[in-house]
């Protein structure tokens, strides 16, 4: 493909929010089901006891995660032959079509089996779409950003990742102040989907009209066609570093955030609405030191803040865990989820741009969204589920152990690794 003439500045930023604004709502309507999972569980799997129905709902929940490797898959091809700008517009519209059918799903009362059936194939289609989005969206940012600055605008995908959740929580905390309790159980669960569905359609729109990056119009008619087996084949050794390199850190990420809803809930005491506000605090810093520690990937490289999680990973989750679950303050306890988030931060705002480095052009998208999605399967889409398998078996403290074991997993590969920063494969400044 010939060569595209280079974005200026401002097409160049304009560009990256643009596919961060649309980033944002993919990752609402994906932490849409999580931040309602309390109000809608009963619904879907009737049976009386809170944390069985928390457990059958977190097993759709990681279900959607398993359909995440085929998106990747079929997604990052589509996206390395057919532009970023192709793959991010039927993410979203994949999205759109998950929340929509959880917005007017019947339920277990009215429709027997095939209410969790259909929960669970909406799930598996935002599987599919959230598959897709993390590797495009990622190569995206990586492609459109300046050399000298592409840790930085990188670090906006888990920005936009954790405003999609924050605004998820925010849809929460403003249900659970307007709307009884008895009417937000009964039917005001499913307004945040219906709301998922409406943006959906006009991001749709919106990267219809993004710009291509420079790396997709660079590549040449020589290069081989992106594919499983090229991947697999040509570049083993990167896609076991990605594969290995996000086990831990994905993991650590769901544990404290995802999973830390429930956990305030259920074994700390908290109330819903108290653990939401926690959740949500803690999650507003987070989001606000991705780009502060981006930045600092740019100037002394990614691997620092990467061999920074993983040590501090190691060494406190545990003790993060047990503080947590014998505190009753919440001002303490959202003081503990931010140091818990600080530390997964070292991992969070650079992972992207670390795979997107590792890879040529032809094959970049997938080689960041499949090996990704496979971790992020395996490790991510299941921390709820094996975290509340640890609590019905009376042994939660195993959780905290095995998140330990496999950030440690991950240190031994940031150890191993090179500084991507300056290996990096993308040409184009």
């Amino acid at each position: 493909m010939a060569d595209a003439t280079p974005p200026g500045r401002a097409m160049r930023l304009r560009s990256i929010i643009g596919g961060s604004a649309g980033n944002l709502v993919e990752w609402y309507d994906w932490y849409a089901y999580a931040a309602f999972t309390l109000y809608f569980a009963p619904h879907f799997f009737p049976s009386g006891d809170p944390t069985v129905e928390l457990l059958q709902a977190a097993a759709v929940f990681a279900l959607g995660f398993f359909m995440r490797p085929i998106g990747g898959w079929l997604m990052g091809v589509y996206s390395d032959r057919h532009g970023r700008k192709a793959g991010l517009t039927l993410s979203v519209a994949l999205m759109c079509a998950g929340s929509l059918i959880i917005a007017i799903a019947p339920t277990y009362q009215s429709a027997g089996v095939l209410a969790p059936a259909l929960l669970l194939a909406a799930r598996l289609l935002q599987g599919l779409s959230v598959g897709g989005e993390y590797g495009a969206s990622a190569t995206y940012l990586s492609e459109m950003a300046g050399r000298g600055r592409r840790g930085f605008f990188a670090s906006f995908q888990y920005v936009t990742l954790i405003s999609g959740q924050l605004l998820a929580l925010g849809v929460l905390l403003v249900l659970q102040n307007v709307m009884s309790e008895a009417a937000l159980d009964a039917w005001g669960w499913r307004i945040p989907f219906a709301i998922g569905g409406a943006l959906a359609v006009s991001v749709f729109w919106l990267r219809r009209g993004l710009l291509e990056t420079q790396s997709f119009h660079n590549i040449t008619g020589q290069s081989p066609r992106s594919g499983f087996w090229t991947l697999w084949t040509r570049h083993p050794r990167e896609s076991l570093t990605v594969l290995a390199l996000t086990a831990g850190g994905t993991l650590a990420f769901y544990a404290y955030s995802i999973y830390m809803q429930k956990f305030l809930v259920n074994t700390a005491g908290f109330a819903r609405e108290t653990a939401s506000i926690i959740i949500a605090g803690a999650l507003f810093v987070f989001m606000a030191i991705q780009p502060l520690a981006g930045a600092l990937s740019d100037r002394i490289g990614r691997k620092p803040l990467m061999v920074g999680f993983g040590v501090a990973g190691v060494l406190f989750t545990y003790p993060i865990f047990t503080t947590l679950a014998v505190t009753r303050d919440p001002w303490a306890a959202f003081a503990v989820c931010v140091g818990a988030l600080v530390i997964v931060s070292g991992y969070s705002s650079i992972s992207g741009v670390v795979k997107a480095e590792m890879y040529p052009a032809h094959i970049r998208t997938l080689g960041v969204a499949l090996p990704y999605a496979i971790a992020n399967a395996a490790f991510g889409g299941t921390a709820e589920y094996i975290a509340l398998w640890f609590k019905n078996a009376g042994i939660e403290a195993g959780f905290y152990w095995y998140v330990t074991v496999m950030i440690g997993v991950s240190l031994i590969t940031y150890l191993m690794m090179r500084d991507t920063r300056d290996h990096s494969l993308i040409a184009e400044d």
